[in-house]
């Protein structure tokens, strides 16, 4: 009685397939391309594939995620907020605030005692505060994405950064190197920065320990380091922090199984029907 999920995000797919006792058989993460359609298809198949299970094997689908209306096959489609809820209080049964910073948006989600969405909001208008933000800036440095948080960590100090419009962060960035700072101490800076954004905004919900700071934000240590120094407490991360929506949307698909919601008698897998 396998169960998946399926998390289209603006730049990365991301697939959980999980067994009736809720362990993971197979996961899958790439690029979000235009073809959402297509792809959803695509990676459920690989990821079916490393499970060694059949498509129509599985017991029930949830799509999530910007593209998840674009999923033909998917049984339920399901906001991210409920999916990342589910997946991070799995992890973390104590969790009560997620931060979860994306590709091209940041959330703040407050839970409640039973772990489910008592409140959220999100930055989604613009780059600042997200994992696009910092790739646009590595390459107006010259340096790695995924080397970045490392830089951070080694600074001494930090340079203030006072746009967080990608565009007059990008100049704000070049005039401090023009002046003499340090890559490192300008790296550090953007992760301050990003930091005060995202807790300044999930401030408003009440932050409440435990903290998990979840999405591919979550893999930067330098930005986990600086969001712990603004909530003045350590925060949780997720083993693999870019699966935890995909895992909510598979234990969603579960839940409602379990309660004897049961999918249509056929799904549709790109425009070839077959039977469940």
């Amino acid at each position: 009685m396998p169960f998946a999920g399926i998390d289209i995000g603006s730049t990365m797919t991301k697939v959980v397939v999980l067994d009736e006792e809720e362990k993971i058989l197979a996961s899958h993460i790439g690029p979000t391309g235009a073809e959402h359609r297509h792809l959803a298809l695509k990676v459920m198949d690989e990821t079916i594939k490393k499970a060694g299970l059949s498509f129509d094997a599985l017991s029930f689908v949830v799509a999530t995620g910007y593209g998840r209306i674009n999923v033909p096959f998917a049984d339920k489609q399901i906001t991210e907020i409920t999916c990342h809820a589910r997946g991070i209080r799995f992890l973390f049964p104590a969790a009560r605030t997620i931060i979860d910073i994306g590709g091209q948006d940041s959330k703040g989600i407050k839970l409640d005692a039973d772990g489910k969405v008592a409140n959220f909001v999100m930055n989604d208008k613009c780059a600042a505060g997200t994992g696009r933000f910092l790739e646009v800036i590595s390459e107006t440095l010259g340096i790695n994405l995924t080397d970045m948080g490392d830089l951070a960590l080694s600074a001494d100090g930090f340079v203030q950064i006072s746009n967080m419009c990608t565009v007059f962060a990008e100049h704000e960035v070049t005039s401090r190197l023009a002046e003499g700072a340090g890559v490192a101490e300008i790296v550090a800076g953007l992760h301050e920065a990003i930091a005060s954004r995202v807790v300044n905004m999930t401030r408003h919900l009440g932050i409440e320990k435990d903290v998990v700071v979840t999405g591919g934000g979550a893999k930067n240590k330098g930005l986990v380091k600086a969001i712990e120094g603004k909530v003045g407490f350590p925060v949780f991360t997720p083993p693999e922090p870019f699966i935890t929506g995909a895992l909510g949307a598979a234990l969603v698909g579960k839940d409602f199984y379990d309660r004897g919601i049961r999918p249509a008698k056929e799904r549709k897998k790109e425009g070839v029907t077959f039977f469940s």
